[in-house]
């Protein structure tokens, strides 16, 4: 009786044995060796797996990274902290990144933009732009159901009156709303550039009116009051050039449907006359005549006519200028 127990546990036991030891050979034999780095640079990244970077998550961002295939400065949600340690983990210098900001290029609310018809579907701006492009006059604005608000992860968007608005202090530029957008409104700029046009319509200036109070009507007033050469008219829409422009405002200020979104604090330079030699640099550096004085004399800026593009305090070679 003990004999016929005991085989076949004894049977199952060498079996057991058997292939432990052939499982125990095979991850020695067929072990795929992973870089201690991708860990360390997965515990540093943020976690939150946005998508940001380009890669399916953190872990494929850390792997991307020891493989050379992405830079150390790669996640927009970690930042330049987050690049500083990952640069530190791989032995290089991480490169200055600037900080992005996600905007909506549309104004269209309620009180703005007239409906074409009244909506009843779900909310959805994909499956609302598939019937006639969207409750909206315009093809081109704002569904305004909170697409890009159910995808943030930042809690960074919110619908107000009608339209996507982005807090820039919560926004980490992951670029996860500009793809989800059906109308591609959301775009992805520089902190740092302060005026852009809060428009895609690519209608002409008379049908943009009828639909829309805030709309781009391509009149080219702001590409006449642009002493930069810094925006253009395009196919019926007003496109800044982000390398020539200076933040003058003066597009924003001349721009009749007011679409052209500027500066909200306007500073006027000064000239610390003590420190001034009269090189005339700053002088001929201005190109709306703010600045009087000779050569080798002290300067002074005509406050009046001073748009703040700070040009003079660039060009400055005593560093005398300052913006109040």
């Amino acid at each position: 009786m003990i004999d016929k127990i005991l085989a076949p546990v004894l049977s199952l036991g060498g079996m057991g044995l058997a292939f432990g030891s052939l499982l125990a050979y095979a991850s020695q034999k067929f072990a795929v060796e992973v870089d201690e780095r991708i860990p360390r640079i997965t515990e540093a990244l943020p976690g939150a797996n946005c998508g940001g970077c380009g890669f399916a998550g953190c872990a494929a961002f850390a792997a991307a990274v020891v493989e050379g295939k992405a830079p150390v400065n790669g996640c927009p949600v970690g930042g330049a902290s987050c690049a500083a340690v990952i640069a530190d983990i791989m032995g290089v210098t991480a490169e200055k990144m600037e900080k992005k900001v996600a905007r909506v290029l549309c104004r269209g609310t309620k009180d703005k933009a007239k409906e074409k018809y009244e909506y009843y579907g779900i909310d959805d701006c994909v499956a609302a732009s598939k019937l006639w492009g969207g409750s909206k006059g315009c093809s081109y604005g704002c569904t305004g159901l909170g697409t890009c608000v159910k995808v943030c992860m930042f809690d960074a968007i919110e619908i107000v009156d009608g339209i996507a608005v982005i807090d820039p202090e919560k926004c980490t530029a992951c670029g996860r709303c500009a793809k989800a957008c059906p109308k591609n409104i959301i775009e992805l700029m520089p902190a740092s550039q302060q005026t852009w046009v809060r428009c895609k319509s690519r209608d002409m200036g008379k049908v943009v009116k009828s639909y829309c109070q805030v709309g781009c009507i391509g009149c080219k007033i702001c590409e006449k009051a642009c002493k930069f050469d810094a925006i253009h008219v395009i196919d019926n829409i007003a496109v800044i050039d982000a390398s020539k422009c200076v933040n003058c405002s003066q597009c924003v200020v001349k721009c009749p449907t007011k679409i052209i979104q500027g500066k909200t604090e306007i500073k006027k330079a000064y000239i610390n006359e003590d420190a001034c030699i009269g090189c005339t640099i700053c002088k001929k550096q201005c190109k709306f005549d703010a600045i009087e004085g000779e050569l080798k004399s002290k300067h002074r800026v005509i406050e009046d006519k001073c748009v703040g593009c700070e040009q003079c305090v660039i060009k400055c070679p005593r560093k005398c200028i300052e913006m109040r």
